[in-house]
């Protein structure tokens, strides 16, 4: 099988950002659909990609979007919904892929790439952001399989320049007062570069040994949440107290803040963070990826207003 062109659901986001310009470099062409292709033009001077506006809400609409494209990547994802009980997460992680995998029946699409999360899980996931993404992973090599070959990604958290970790971390703490409190302290992520997982699709996208597999991809190494925030403050040059919350007061925080503006963090978020995420196994070395640690990359764009914070940031991984 040889995938020329494929069809990037979410392409304009962060990930997508990245795994565009992979694919040019790689010579395959990309539909990169969003809803203002106006607003990334950065995208279209690629070789061999198009930024075209669809509405992912509609399979016939999929269905076009899909006509002469050889694959389909899917990286459409929420942290957050704006409601609450499921329906929003539901929406996006599970009926959409019921609608691609139905779009993609009879328009030539033979290659299928998913991004799922670490620990999703439609039955043991321990918020409703890890169940939708089970469950939604689980249609797209049930459902999928049927006329695609399917593969599926896990990663932990994402890092790299335009993410929603570190960067949101450093708008916050930027406004601390002195003290910043922080629910779920001692919970652990292995953190994954945007660049790794994006070449981690790429090399999937037409190797045969990928077929219907679910790849767990992390960084190289561990760290608790409390770790991860002292370290962003250190590479930013603030100053800041970071005051792990016990159990209680974690809870407390998630049902308060996921009615702040921007919903900076939610009682869902307060599950997901109850099992660790973490890789038993790193398929980034099955891929033949090196992974790249947050010391070699984060103090670059966190750290660009303080050559302090660049050297204390790295000072605090030695």
């Amino acid at each position: 099988m040889n995938i020329e062109k494929v069809c990037i659901l979410g392409g304009s986001g962060f990930v997508g950002h990245h795994l565009s310009a992979r694919l040019a470099a790689a010579g395959v062409r990309c539909r990169i659909v969003t809803r203002h292709p106006q607003r990334h033009r950065d995208q279209a001077v690629l070789p061999g990609a198009e930024v075209v506006a669809g509405n992912i809400g509609d399979t016939a609409e999929l269905r076009r979007l899909f006509e002469g494209c050889d694959g389909v990547i899917n990286l459409v994802g929420i942290l957050n919904e704006r409601g609450k009980g499921g329906a929003e997460f539901r929406n996006i992680h599970v009926d959409l892929v019921d609608r691609i995998t139905e779009a993609a029946r009879g328009t030539g699409v033979r290659r299928f790439l998913h991004m799922s999360a670490l620990n999703a899980s439609a039955g043991q996931g321990t918020s409703e952001y890890l169940r939708s993404k089970g469950e939604g992973e689980n249609q797209a090599h049930t459902r999928g399989h049927s006329s695609m070959e399917v593969t599926s990604f896990r990663p932990s958290v994402i890092f790299g320049p335009g993410d929603s970790f570190f960067n949101r971390f450093a708008g916050l703490l930027k406004s601390a007062p002195g003290v910043f409190p922080l629910a779920c302290p001692h919970s652990r992520f292995q953190p994954v570069y945007v660049g790794d997982v994006a070449e981690a699709f790429v090399r999937a996208l037409n190797d045969r040994t990928a077929w219907d597999r679910h790849y767990d991809l992390c960084g190289p190494e561990v760290y608790t949440l409390h770790e991860l925030v002292e370290y962003t403050a250190g590479v930013i040059g603030k100053k800041v107290r970071v005051v792990g919350l016990g159990d209680f007061l974690s809870r407390v925080q998630g049902r308060v803040l996921q009615h702040a503006p921007g919903k900076p963090f939610s009682y869902d978020n307060y599950l997901s963070l109850q099992t660790d995420s973490v890789c038993d196994k790193n398929d980034l070395g099955t891929l033949g990826i090196t992974a790249r640690d947050i010391g070699s990359v984060v103090p670059l764009y966190l750290g660009r207003e303080s050559q302090r914070g660049r050297l204390d940031g790295l000072r605090r991984l030695v």
